[in-house]
């Protein structure tokens, strides 16, 4: 009985995610490419959600899977995320939701990149603090060292870009929203 009422919650849930984001049947139909009337049935609880339908739910209103199901809290509140590396930086994830803003330890080796520095923009806002050691930061015009302590704001699209220019890794925390985590393209050189 206790898996039926999990279930039965399910479509709740979905309504309250989707109405809070003020989308409607059709907009969240054409993100997921899930039918406007499954979309429907699911969230009057006239369809069960299937573990394909949930994921792409998830994904789309940018929630992890286990906010849609009501999964109980453990009282763990710890984060258990694998560090990656892109592009010779190690990012050691600090936050796990989907979606939103996200926190990163990021480490860059010592005298990284290595190469001349080329700026790039995204769409979004950065903001980021030097735990230890130094981090050039080229902003448009600008050449800036940071140093342990100083921290640094900025709209990325103006073209931007990072180094270490020491012989010691440099450790930055850094909060990324949801337009950080796209891919960053060339920047256009400014017209003088």
């Amino acid at each position: 009985m206790e898996l039926e009422e999990t279930l039965q919650a399910v479509g709740p849930r979905l309504r309250a995610l989707r109405q809070e984001r003020g989308a409607t049947l059709a907009q969240l139909s054409k993100s997921t490419g899930i039918s406007v009337s499954t979309l429907s049935r699911l969230e009057s609880g006239q369809r069960k959600p299937t573990l394909e339908l949930l994921l792409q739910l998830a994904r789309a209103h940018q929630v992890q899977l286990d906010e849609l199901i009501d999964v109980p809290v453990t009282g763990d509140p710890r984060v258990h995320l694998r560090p990656f590396k892109r592009h010779g930086t190690t990012f050691i994830p600090l936050s796990r939701r989907p979606g939103g803003v996200q926190a990163y330890k990021q480490i860059y080796p010592p005298h990284w990149p290595g190469c001349d520095l080329e700026q790039k923009v995204h769409e979004g806002y950065e903001w980021l603090y030097v735990l230890s050691g130094r981090l050039r930061l080229l902003l448009g015009p600008h050449d800036v060292i940071l140093t342990p302590g100083e921290a640094a704001e900025f709209d990325t699209r103006v073209p931007h870009a990072f180094a270490n220019p020491d012989a010691e890794p440099a450790e930055v925390l850094g909060l990324f929203g949801p337009q950080g985590e796209r891919m960053h393209v060339r920047a256009r050189p400014t017209a003088t």
